[in-house]
């Protein structure tokens, strides 16, 4: 009789407590390749139960050519936007089937390139990735043949699959709007300017003051981290010279860092100051003011990047998504004016 205590179940324990081979074990196991009958399928079954026997996921993997895990890696989970992407990620590959392993970069390249390379060896069915710095990895996976999709811009020279919006084109709209409130002297406060991203959305911030004939002033242009302290010291920076009469912040936190050094000035959003910020997330909505912020639509975007690494032909394929304004009261607006998408 089987003995409960064991340290490790095996398929030859469930094999003699239901009476059968370890191969029928085996095929009601995987269901196949060959038929079993069905009470003694009910054998194993009530054998496996008993016994608490768990299959051994690393071997079936092996034979299968399959882990059933997907790889994330993002720069910083602590993001809200990031961390919004990942659960609809996470949620997503749950329903087909996939488990998703997290890999926090914490803004550390180094760190970045060590989490690649334990996915990898992991041997995860794809790997779903957004770099620190925009500059990714690329080659690295390439040499690995794991199915990978960027959740971001990449040079497009580098022929990989991607998901994105057009961060240019929402930088611009979310510009616009401030201008169709009568601003004429607005601020950006943006990221690293060595990052790909940060490039996009000044050059959308460019696009709109020069369409509208208005002056590009390069000391309104605040480089600082993507992080609610770098958004507060580019803010300090800013309240230090002459006050514009609006600011894209080109993130959430960025943004939530703005109204707080603002607030030590005793100036408010949109009195003193109007305020809008991209890649929002519910807690725009929540903020005193609420936000006006560029939305991406992440549940949409995160399906189409499960599908993308299921159905992984390896033919390079970008797909691009339509990014909405989510009005709030950081730029003028009534609360309860409705989001709009760009026309």
């Amino acid at each position: 009789m089987f003995n409960p205590q064991s340290p490790r179940v095996t398929r030859s324990d469930v094999a003699r407590e239901a009476g059968t081979s370890v191969a029928v074990v085996s095929y009601v196991i995987n269901n196949g390749p060959r038929p079993v009958a069905e009470a003694t399928k009910q054998r194993v079954l009530d054998a496996i139960k008993k016994t608490g026997y768990r299959p051994n996921g690393i071997a079936r993997a092996l034979a299968s050519g399959t882990t059933r895990t997907y790889g994330l890696v993002v720069p910083n989970i602590s993001n809200p936007f990031i961390s919004s992407m990942a659960h609809a990620l996470q949620r997503e590959a749950f329903t087909t089937g996939q488990v998703l392993l997290l890999g926090d970069a914490g803004d550390s390249r180094q760190r970045e390139f060590e989490l690649i390379n334990n996915l990898l060896h992991r041997q995860v069915d794809g790997l779903l990735y957004t770099s620190v710095d925009r500059h990714p990895y690329i080659e690295l996976i390439q040499a690995s043949g794991t199915p990978f999709v960027m959740l971001d811009s990449v040079d497009p020279s580098q022929q990989v699959c991607a998901i994105r919006v057009d961060e240019r084109g929402a930088a611009f709209q979310a510009t616009q709007h401030l201008i169709e409130h009568g601003h004429r002297d607005i601020a950006i406060i943006c990221g690293p300017l060595d990052m790909l991203n940060t490039q996009d959305r000044v050059n959308g911030w460019r696009d709109a003051l020069l369409q509208a004939g208005l002056t590009v002033r390069d000391e309104w242009i605040f480089s600082t981290p993507y992080t609610r302290p770098g958004g507060y010291q580019a803010a300090q920076q800013m309240l230090k010279g002459r006050l514009p009469q609006a600011v894209f912040a080109t993130n959430e936190l960025q943004a939530f860092g703005c109204l707080r050094a603002m607030a030590e000035h005793h100036l408010t959003a949109p009195k003193d100051l109007a305020l809008i910020c991209f890649n929002g997330t519910i807690e725009s909505e929540f903020n005193v003011p609420s936000l006006t912020t560029v939305r991406q639509p992440v549940d949409v975007m995160a399906k189409t990047a499960i599908e993308m690494l299921k159905n992984w032909t390896g033919e390079p394929t970008i797909r691009e998504f339509n990014f909405s304004l989510q009005i709030g009261e950081s730029c003028g607006c009534s609360s309860s004016k409705k989001s709009y998408l760009p026309t």
